[in-house]
């Protein structure tokens, strides 16, 4: 079986000011102060050592944080398309308040995040099944190509929450919230009999 440890990128200015950051890779998606902070809390107490290779997403959030993470480690480093952040498409950069204000009935009531239909009004957000059905290839190919390996992944928020929804196939896809900044999830994957198993989910490291 294939273990992935799969890391949310430390905080970014646009997290710090509520905004929608999508796919956007510019200087307000870098990581700020505190996200460097929590990168390095994290490669203090989550010795990835263990690993036998990082993979991320090719965003610059998420290549910071794992160029912190693996100092002193030295795994080998690969980008994946398939790691990438939802896109909201028309409300990438957008101020997550005004949304609210203005489609209250795109955003779920208890954990104030978009609903799957957020699409109905914003052009060429991506959907929730696309996130899925794209991470889940990469879970079982990455599986496949490597199996019985560790792997530590960094990605986005979405991205792992679409992840654990691949894996435990919840019939309210909003069941569970995104999870928190350099957060910690591991989900193994059997390859040979098409089974994925989620382990936890959101786990604070070095807090």
């Amino acid at each position: 079986m294939t273990t992935f440890y799969i890391v949310r990128h430390g905080q970014t200015t646009a997290n710090a000011q509520d905004l929608k950051q999508g796919t956007i890779n510019t200087a307000i998606t870098h990581l700020n102060a505190v996200g460097e902070q929590q990168a390095q809390a994290l490669q203090a107490s989550f010795d990835i050592s263990f690993a036998d290779r990082l993979i991320c997403s090719p965003l610059a959030r998420t290549q910071e944080t794992a160029a912190i993470l693996n100092h002193g480690r030295d795994l080998p480093i690969k980008t994946d398309d398939r790691l990438l952040e939802i896109s909201y498409g028309q409300w990438d950069g957008l101020k997550n308040d005004d949304l609210k204000a203005k489609y209250p009935q795109c955003f779920d009531a208890a954990l104030q995040d978009v609903l799957p239909q957020y699409v109905e009004v914003a052009t060429k957000g991506e959907t929730f099944d696309h996130v899925i059905a794209r991470v889940q290839r990469f879970l079982t190919e990455t599986a496949k190509q490597f199996p019985n390996e560790k792997i530590v992944v960094v990605t986005h928020g979405f991205t792992v929450k679409a992840m654990a929804l691949a894996v435990l196939q919840p019939r309210d896809l909003m069941s569970f919230p995104e999870p928190e900044n350099t957060s910690v999830t591991k989900i193994t994957v059997d390859a040979g009999l098409n089974r994925s198993y989620l382990t936890y989910y959101n786990r604070q490291v070095g807090y």
